[in-house]
């Protein structure tokens, strides 16, 4: 399902609520997968024989932190908050992300796969909003876009697919993703 990209709103100031709306969401999405990968490498971290998944989530974890720096770089110079429930995201983000890897590491991965497949269209139709009037940016996102699909792309590699109930787990994940995107977009 490709997403739409949402036409600027009329008005006075309608471009600039819509590039909060933008900034806020995809600093919130960083700053959740960083959470889940937290969350996923404190686990395996404890187990021994874990080193090649713990070392593959700290480069996922590590790109993330990059995304989300530059968010943070771009919210502070547009004067943008972040979402409000920034504190909700990181604890719901670490718990998904260890609750997964306590299923073992095919469940750790099916979250990865289920997460950035909703983030990579998210980038997508934000891209195709943003190409004209934000060129720069609208280029920052492909690459960061390119980034997701590579981390997804690991992950069925991994055996996503493969994971316990992976259907209804990945369903699950895929709803708390865009649903926690529509917030954060307002709140």
């Amino acid at each position: 399902m490709n997403e739409k990209p949402i036409p600027p709103r009329p008005g006075r100031g309608a471009l600039a609520a819509r590039m909060a709306e933008i900034l806020r969401v995809d600093h919130a999405g960083e700053l959740g997968a960083v959470s889940i990968y937290r969350g996923q490498r404190a686990v395996f971290a404890q187990a021994q024989g874990r080193e090649r998944i713990s070392d593959q989530l700290a480069e996922m974890e590590g790109h993330e932190a990059e995304h989300l720096a530059r968010f943070d770089r771009l919210l502070t110079e547009r004067n943008i908050r972040p979402t409000a429930m920034t504190p909700l995201w990181r604890i719901a983000g670490f718990a998904l992300g260890a609750g997964t890897a306590l299923l073992g590491e095919k469940a750790a991965h099916a979250c990865t796969e289920a997460v950035e497949s909703v983030i990579e269209q998210h980038y997508a139709g934000q891209v195709e909003e943003l190409a004209e009037r934000e060129p720069e940016l609208a280029a920052e996102l492909a690459k960061f876009r390119d980034e997701e699909l590579a981390h997804r792309d690991l992950a069925v590699d991994e055996g996503a697919r493969e994971a316990p109930g992976y259907t209804l787990l990945s369903a699950v994940i895929r709803t708390g993703c865009k649903a926690a995107i529509k917030i954060s977009e307002k709140i």
